[in-house]
């Protein structure tokens, strides 16, 4: 018996602006998805918090004691089997949640915006409350995956984020010089590269474009890689800025030079004269915000950093990184291991629009 095979005769037109309106509908319907979960983790956020409140009143009140979490969780397991959540171990968090942020008003309007997952890493790993919410309100403005947070936190991002020596305050306007100053860190921790990486700068170099991801999870969002060894003809001469990336955030180019060694006050001065080429020859500039200027030096003396960079005219940034174990002593303990660098997985937004 044969098969009946479609043909163009079988198969009805589709009416005028079909493929449109099934395009929009696909928006609204993944849109509307997005929006259900989010609701959906807000409620669950609020919910754990009431929780852990009403646990710690009810000991506080009337002198409940810590094994009554157990009886609980039996019982709310036993009652709503389908429902995951209600271990003792969850319960326990819920009362820790609420021991650290006994403001209501806070959790609805900043810390249900990330899982229930961000949270206990936070409880686990974040003991001061500031540094706490330093980390919600990043998680929520770049979007961190947990484990990226996780990342983030082990590395000690908080005392790194805006640590670097620049002169952004006087050559940028605001407030795109206080967002530069946010998206430069000091020191920079490059724990995925060998030690041979510092035998000299093409290895360094060399290094860092062989392990991209890692660099750019490290860089941190809004980083976009244009080129290595960037090539700039200036008055019949070859130039080669070491790294070239643009910054979907602060609408400019970044040029990154690479040095072994520690600072010294010529690395400015040449930096100075790429950023003055590559406003001329890459900006445009009803677009692109001026390019900015990152030296990354093995290390730094930061009174000379400062002299260097007084009386420069283009915006620059003086930071240092790390290779491998041999990090400051507030570094040593947070160090993340190779593993769960491994598993780091960029998680991008949508643009916000800054």
């Amino acid at each position: 018996m044969k098969r009946r095979t479609a043909t163009s005769s079988t198969v009805p037109d589709l009416p005028e602006g079909y493929p449109e309106f099934i395009v929009s509908l696909k928006q609204r319907i993944r849109s509307a998805q997005v929006k259900a979960a989010v609701y959906v983790n807000r409620e669950l956020v609020l919910l754990y918090w009431q929780i852990g409140d009403d646990i710690l009143t009810r000991q506080k009140q009337e002198g409940w004691g810590a094994k009554v979490i157990d009886r609980l969780s039996s019982d709310l397991m036993h009652e709503f089997p389908d429902m995951k959540g209600f271990s003792v171990r969850n319960l326990k968090y819920m009362r820790k949640f609420a021991m650290a942020w006994r403001d209501i008003a806070i959790v609805q309007e900043l810390l249900a915006q990330i899982t229930w997952y961000h949270h206990i890493a936070l409880l686990d790993k974040v003991k001061d409350p500031a540094e706490q919410e330093w980390y919600i309100r990043e998680t929520n403005r770049n979007g961190w995956s947990r484990n990226v947070l996780v990342h983030q936190i082990d590395s000690g991002l908080v005392n790194r984020a805006g640590a670097s020596v620049t002169n952004f305050s006087i050559t940028l306007p605001a407030p795109q010089s206080d967002l530069a100053r946010e998206v430069i860190k000091d020191p920079y921790i490059f724990d995925f590269l060998g030690r041979s990486a510092e035998k000299s700068e093409r290895e360094l170099h060399q290094s860092l474009i062989e392990k991209l991801r890692d660099f750019l999870v490290e860089l941190g969002i809004g980083f976009a890689f244009i080129g290595s060894e960037y090539h700039l003809e200036i008055g019949d001469q070859d130039f080669y800025l070491d790294l070239l990336f643009y910054h979907t955030r602060l609408h400019c180019y970044i040029i990154i030079e690479l040095k072994i060694g520690a600072f010294v006050p010529e690395f400015a001065g040449k930096l100075n004269f790429y950023l003055s080429a590559a406003d001329d020859m890459l900006r445009d500039p009803a677009m692109d915000k001026p390019c900015i200027g990152i030296l990354l030096c093995r290390e730094k003396n930061r009174v000379i950093a400062e002299y260097a960079l007084r009386d420069m005219s283009k915006p620059m940034a003086i930071s240092t990184y790390h290779l491998g174990p041999t990090l400051p002593p507030q570094f040593q303990e947070q160090l993340p291991d190779t593993a769960r660098l491994i598993d780091i997985i960029l998680k991008t937004t949508l643009d916000d629009g800054s």
